[in-house]
């Protein structure tokens, strides 16, 4: 069988990567399944999708512990904790990465048992949740890798996945579906099927019981007791919200209350501040607020205004 893992962010085309792969594996005569697993994440924040194929009938459920192919949409996902990336990852796994750097320098960096094959990134773009035709260029490049779908198999499955769309986006994501094809040929069949899991190899979930809260501590506010803090989601945003102090009117009750993570209080000398660490870049305050005196600006372009003003 065949189990395949896709990671990206919202907004990058996982899903839509998992039912091109999953429908090609369909027209090659394979029982199969293929779905997203997230819940009520926003764009930007890390999701992943997978795909099962089988010559047989499938009963695995759930998300696929132990991959045979993980294809990273997004390599800034890959030492993220929460995006799970390798989890489950061992020997017989192929781990291919969207990316700038080279397959040996991720050996490196994540010290896995994991094959590594790199998927050459294309240009940079101001905001990472629109990286280009990324799901349609994962999908192809995971079809050659399997090795048994062709690519007439592959460009029918995203015709009919992409039917919705208009005729010229079809046809870009069809050109770099076909490059990635023919550019990947010698990687072809490289992914090695794994075996049938049977009911002695379950594995019981690590259940965690939730006790219910009280009032006070389950309301919105990220640094009240007992709340996730330590969890970063601020790592999610690909656009960052700054305020412009000369406009803003210090009307905060507005912007924190529109704040759906509650990551937006008041100083001490009554405006509003943004906690980066956890505010996710939704933008809903760039939205609501009156004077427009807050803006958005590419996350990549707020850090690099930080290290020019920490030099």
């Amino acid at each position: 069988m065949f189990r395949i893992r896709f990671h990206g962010r919202g907004g990058q085309g996982m899903k839509t990567a998992s039912r091109i792969l999953g429908s090609a594996f369909f027209l090659a005569g394979y029982e199969v399944q293929d779905a997203p697993r997230y819940g009520a994440e926003r764009r930007g924040a890390p999701i992943f999708a997978y795909v099962r194929a089988d010559h047989c009938a499938i009963n695995e459920r759930g998300i696929i512990r132990h991959p045979d192919l993980v294809v990273v949409a997004d390599d800034t996902l890959v030492g993220m904790p929460a995006a799970g990336v390798t989890e489950g990852v061992n020997e017989n796994t192929l781990l291919l990465i969207n990316s700038h750097e080279s397959a040996r320098t991720w050996a490196r960096r994540l010290n896995t048992r994991a094959r590594i094959l790199i998927l050459t990134a294309m240009d940079e773009v101001e905001d990472r949740a629109e990286l280009p035709y990324i799901g349609s260029r994962c999908a192809a490049a995971a079809a050659v890798l399997c090795g048994v779908i062709s690519r007439d198999l592959l460009l029918a499955a995203l015709n009919e996945e992409l039917a919705h769309l208009p005729d010229e986006v079809v046809k870009k994501n069809r050109d770099t579906a076909v490059d990635v094809f023919e550019n990947m040929a010698g990687e072809v069949g490289l992914v090695s099927q794994g075996g049938q899991q049977t009911a002695n190899d379950y594995v019981r979930p690590a259940w965690i019981t939730l006790p219910f809260e009280s009032a006070e501590i389950s309301n919105l506010a990220v640094h009240a007791g007992a709340t996730s803090v330590l969890v970063r989601t601020g790592l999610w945003r690909t656009m960052r919200p700054v305020i412009d102090y000369d406009k803003c009117n210090g009307c905060w009750w507005i912007c924190s209350t529109y704040c759906p993570d509650g990551t937006i209080d008041v100083g001490a000398d009554g405006f509003p501040q943004i906690d980066y660490q956890h505010c996710k870049g939704c933008l809903v305050c760039v939205a609501q607020c009156p004077p427009h005196a807050i803006a958005s600006i590419s996350e990549q372009l707020a850090r690099e205004q930080e290290n020019e003003v920490a030099s």
